[in-house]
């Protein structure tokens, strides 16, 4: 007998784990992809294709192996060892970003050095800013005998 727990669609991003004679249902908003990384799962995925022929159905995944889920689809998966004290399935559930443009070479070779040298600059002028306030700080212990009269102590040390 398995539990089924439904998940809420806005949380569900990043690596879960199934345990043995649970369910877990999922219903993405979003096109979403799910990867197996360890163990075994059998995966009901309903409603409409959107688009995917055969989406629809029962599929036993193994690990290592990843399945597109559309946004809207509702999608029910169970361990396939359903013994108690297995191991549980270890999965990521990620949403599908669309295709990036390929990088061009100028891109590759001229902005993104750019970006990675304003950076840079950016740190060094902050780390200078920094510099500069500390020794300001000092300021009273760098003048110290020019102008001011010296206590004691100090005027023991030099």
């Amino acid at each position: 007998m398995s539990v089924v727990h439904p998940v809420d669609s806005c949380t569900i991003a990043g690596a879960w784990r199934l345990f043995p004679g649970r369910a877990m249902s999922l219903r993405p908003k979003a096109d979403a992809e799910l990867r197996l990384r360890r163990g075994g799962a059998w995966v009901t995925l309903g409603e409409a294709d959107h688009g995917m022929p055969g989406a629809s159905g029962d599929r036993f995944l193994r690990e290592g192996e990843t399945l597109p889920v559309p946004a809207g689809a509702w999608l029910v998966m169970e361990a396939l060892d359903a013994r108690e004290g297995d191991e549980p399935v270890l999965f990521d559930w990620t949403d599908r970003v669309a295709d990036a443009p390929a990088s061009t070479r100028f891109s590759r070779e001229v902005v993104t050095p750019s970006r990675d040298l304003v950076l840079a600059l950016g740190q060094a002028g902050l780390a200078l800013a920094r510099v500069l306030r500390g020794l300001l700080g000092y300021g009273e212990f760098l003048v110290a005998g020019r102008g001011r009269v010296l206590t004691p102590l100090e005027s023991m040390r030099s």
